[in-house]
């Protein structure tokens, strides 16, 4: 290849390189003017897509971290008041109880410290402070179950005080499926309490029926049962 050939390819190398080079220019700017043209179009709700969720992300993490520190301050004052309660001491436990209500009704230990209070009032004889801190775990508990439970004992409070027509009330609203043979059992002492025996009846079989056959309260309803002449094996309400 003689050295005019090499000319002539060399700069017509540098051409082709430029020209890609160009072409590559016009591509990107194209692509830049597309992407403008977006941006312009859409950027704004893009933007506060992005920031919501990044609001939301913080909130979340801060929604726990409180839930957390809630927990662990809730969790001290019901080891007071669990303390104050093995000492039997029924002012301190009222006391405790009314602080943790107030600072942080929405946890466990709130609800949890409602029925130990209410048991401590109850036997030191101080029946209508009970009965206020059953109500507020009946009405004003986070979990079902534990709403069901405060409901439970508060029927048997009532029934105590011969207040029939509110302790079925109270057992009514009792809907946590995980105490339904609870429920039954204590309608049927209220309503045997009334002198009502075949609903009181129907409401022990049932409670029957609803327990595992390995508890031991399953007898003591086969036992209320019996004294009302109802034999569960022989009439069925046995599984």
């Amino acid at each position: 290849m003689g050295a005019g050939t090499a000319q002539r390819i060399i700069p017509l190398s540098i051409r082709t390189v430029a020209d890609m080079a160009n072409q590559l220019d016009l591509q990107e700017q194209e692509q830049l003017d597309e992407f403008k043209a977006f941006w312009k179009q859409y950027g704004n709700a893009i933007t506060w897509v992005v920031t919501i969720a990044l609001l939301a992300f913080a909130g979340w993490n801060g929604w726990n971290w409180w839930q957390r520190e809630q927990a662990a301050k809730a969790g001290a004052l019901f080891e007071v008041l669990d303390t104050a309660a093995q000492a039997g001491d029924a002012a301190k436990t009222s006391q405790v109880f009314d602080d943790l209500k107030e600072r942080h009704p929405r946890t466990v230990f709130a609800q949890q410290a409602g029925l130990l209070a209410a048991k401590v009032q109850y036997q030191a004889g101080a029946v209508d402070r009970a009965q206020a801190i059953l109500g507020w775990v009946a009405d004003k508990g986070s979990e079902d179950e534990y709403r069901t439970l405060a409901r439970l004992r508060l029927a048997g409070v009532l029934m105590d005080a011969k207040k029939y027509d509110e302790a079925l009330k109270q057992l009514d609203a009792a809907t946590s499926p995980s105490f339904a043979a609870l429920v039954a059992d204590r309608r049927g002492d209220v309503l045997l309490a009334q002198g009502k025996r075949e609903e009181a009846k129907a409401a022990f079989a049932a409670s029957y029926k609803g327990l595992d056959e390995r508890l031991e309260f399953r007898k003591i309803v086969e036992a209320k049962l019996t004294a009302l002449g109802v034999a569960p094996a022989a009439s069925g309400a046995a599984p």
